[in-house]
């Protein structure tokens, strides 16, 4: 039935990686069935016949799509069906597209769309590296004209060794989260997460892990080599020649005058007017402009810009606002800016400027995941938002994109290595970052906002982070690295190379490459280049505003404390359908979080309400001690005394002798039904009976005033 199926099979870090295809998804251009150890990913690549109309560049979609089937899950929503990506599986996308996307032709104006189905997992084996692959196989198969193969694989850093494709219980221990992918000569992609790894260490890892995707890239050319089918022919749609040559010679010189100033805004404006003149001057030659006329004179534009800029870098190392290849721009930090906020900062580099606040909460507000993989709750979150007006434009928020997904994840990676524990710092942490203006690299102006707010809040950090990006210009052999890219620099440029992290080590990396790979001695470049600037920004910039992280939190945060108790408790806590913990919350303002071990938070802004709860806590969980003092409810009066409840099961006498301090003639006279006093237990008798005195307390509050 399937005469075209096939089974390819080799080793990966270990663990076989067999490859199906001719059977599965037949009518896709490419498509195979890649098996890693258990897990397995349908990768599927389709593109459309014809270009699409009016874009300018290559409409392509990659999307990595989780089923909790594969994982034995029933969705937790109330359609109980998968609906929008989760933020992994966003993540896992981009990191697919990065390197996939520069090597198809730059003039291919087809929709490219390469869908990958997570349909098994094996939580020992990646399903994002084994999509990576996947994708790769379907496309380089495929008709569809790219220049691949790509490889990807996975590095941790395990008792100081490296470790290709970790396992889960490696992954947990690992040091170093690092996907690399490469292409059969060249790294074209770098995304890390670490805990401070030296610039040594990183190097070495991206190299070992080049060696690996090589091998990787052998066994898929010999896929192609048997059952890759011939790319199309597409029509190109590269600029008229003619044309640009035309806008060149009339336009450079008002191109490069434009250009050339630090102020965006005013680069903008500047641009406005050259461009109604090339429109002006084509008129005469071009009396009827029709829309797609008009878009290939907006192509030609905006490749003469990109000229000019590449040249002023490469021939004169001259950047677009006047700076050395290594100096940044102006730098500034400030901090408290919000006063209710519970901590707040702004990074400032030139024309890119965050404001990040930080909020403290208790530990039930940590974010609930339902995903495939195996972590069920996120404690520190971090977002990142971008609206229009921060690049100048009149345009409607409609929520973060897949960009911004992207960059709230690489800022929380970069940052989540110095977030203290959980036993440290009991608080669920939610960081937001907002671009108020935006010129450049505005991802790692984030990193330091964020840590300045974090500082700010009183959050004890381990170590400052900052991140500074690099960017590269390349023409056949020569290439040259420039610090902290601008919008500019950014798009006309081959890389931003992003680097994050503390004096001591890299924390995060995250690499967008517009070319076909970068050398060793490019990436060596760049970490020496990023670990300079990184050390310049905490010690000249970030330290002098805020020295260290604020010895107390907010005055509008909640505090709070911990305590244990013994697991059998708790049902005594929480009582019947809740009835006692919701009164304890209701009667001290404070909230209660219990977890199955015992562990006990208690958050309230107040701090005396958050004691009064632990107190009451205490009362129910604890064996009654001796010489405590215990706030109570009087139940019942009785000649000889008052009874009161001091927690829920838990009654004692108070008997009429140890009311007052005072003789007291009727029980009446000093308590009634409902009171809540403060009494001492002064006794236990042989039959369990609890004895407790009133008169005991007041004395004990007299003395500790």
């Amino acid at each position: 039935m399937f005469e075209n199926f096939k089974t390819f099979r080799t080793t990966l870090a270990g663990r076989e990686l067999v490859v199906e295809t001719g059977k599965m998804a037949q009518l896709a251009n490419g498509s195979a069935l890649v098996r890693y150890g258990e897990t397995a990913i349908l990768a599927c690549a389709t593109a459309s016949a014809k270009p699409r109309d009016g874009i300018d560049f290559l409409p392509l979609s990659v999307d990595f799509e989780e089923r909790l089937y594969a994982v034995g899950k029933i969705p937790g929503s109330f359609l109980k069906r998968e609906g929008k990506p989760t933020e992994k599986a966003i993540l896992t996308s981009r990191v697919i597209d990065r390197p996939i996307r520069p090597l198809f032709p730059k003039d291919l104006r087809n929709d490219v769309c390469l869908s990958l189905t997570v349909m098994s997992v094996d939580p020992d084996c990646s399903p994002e590296i084994t999509a990576m692959i996947g994708a790769s196989i379907a496309l380089s198969i495929s008709d569809i004209p790219w220049n691949g193969p790509i490889a990807g694989v996975f590095v941790g850093l395990v008792d100081g060794k490296f470790v290709m494709n970790p396992t889960r219980e490696e992954r947990e221990k690992s040091d170093l989260e690092l996907t690399v992918a490469s292409s059969a000569k060249k790294v074209v992609m770098i995304e890390a997460g670490a805990r401070e790894v030296s610039d040594e260490d990183m190097y070495e890892a991206i190299m070992k892990a080049h060696e690996v995707n090589c091998e990787t890239i052998k066994f898929i050319d010999s896929i192609v080599a048997e059952i890759g089918k011939t790319k199309f022919e597409y029509p190109s749609c590269d600029v008229d020649h003619d044309l640009f040559e035309k806008i060149r010679e009339y336009a450079i010189d008002k191109v490069k005058a434009a250009l050339d100033t630090d102020d965006k805004t005013v680069r903008d404006d500047r641009l406005q007017v050259v461009y109604a003149d090339v429109f002006e001057h084509l008129a005469e030659e071009y009396p009827e402009m029709s829309d797609e006329m008009t878009a290939m004179v907006n192509e030609c534009m905006y490749k003469l810009q990109k000229l000019v800029v590449r040249r002023w870098l490469l021939d004169e190392q001259k950047r677009v606002d006047g700076r050395r290849m290594d100096q940044m721009r102006p730098l500034n930090a400030e901090v408290a800016l919000l006063p209710r906020t519970h901590g707040s900062g702004m990074f400032t580099r030139g024309q890119t400027q965050v404001l990040t606040t930080a909020t403290l909460g208790p530990i039930s507000d940590q974010q609930l995941l339902d995903g495939i993989d195996d972590q069920e709750f996120k404690r520190y979150m971090h977002h990142y938002n971008m609206p229009g007006y921060s690049v100048g434009e009149a345009k409607a928020s409609r929520g973060p994109g897949r960009r911004e997904i992207g960059h709230g994840a690489l800022a929380e990676r970069a940052l989540e290595p110095v977030i203290p524990s959980v036993e440290e710092f009991p608080y669920a942490l939610r960081l937001v970052s907002e671009v108020i203006s935006s010129n450049g690299s505005t991802s790692q102006a984030s990193i330091c906002g964020s840590t300045l707010a974090l500082m700010d809040a009183g959050v004890p950090i381990k170590a400052p982070v900052a991140g500074i990006s690099c960017g590269l210009i390349t023409e056949d052999e020569r290439w040259m690295t420039m610090i902290d890219i601008q919008g500019l620099e950014d798009f006309f440029g081959d890389m931003d190379f992003k680097v994050a992290g503390t004096k001591k080590g890299i924390t995060a990396i995250q690499m967008d490459l517009k070319i076909d790979g970068l050398t060793p001695e490019i990436i060596k470049n760049a970490l020496e280049t990023t670990h300079v600037a990184r050390n310049y920004i905490i010690d000249e910039v970030m330290l002098k505003a805020i020295p260290e992280a604020r010895a107390d939190v907010s005055k509008y945060a909640p505090k709070m404390i911990t305590t244990k108790i013994d697991p059998e408790k708790i049902s005594e806590v929480i009582g019947k359908g809740g009835k006692v913990i919701q009164k304890i919350c209701a009667d001290t303002g404070a909230k209660v979080d219990i977890e199955d071990d015992g562990s006990i938070f208690i958050a309230a802004v107040d701090k005396d309400a958050g004691y009064k709860a632990l107190e009451m806590i205490n009362a129910i969980a604890l064996d009654p001690v001796v010489g405590t003092v215990y706030t109570g409810t009087v139940t019942r009066l009785m000649t000889f005394g008052a009874f009161v409840e001091f927690a829920p099961g838990k009654e004692g006498l108070v008997h009429i002798s140890k009311l007052d301090k005072k003789r007291v003639e009727k029980v009446e006279d000093v308590v009634n039904v409902g009171d809540v006093i403060k009494v001492k237990l002064i006794e236990i008798d042989d039959k369990g009976r609890l004895n407790l005195s009133r008169k005991d307390a007041l004395a004990e509050e007299e003395t500790a005033e």
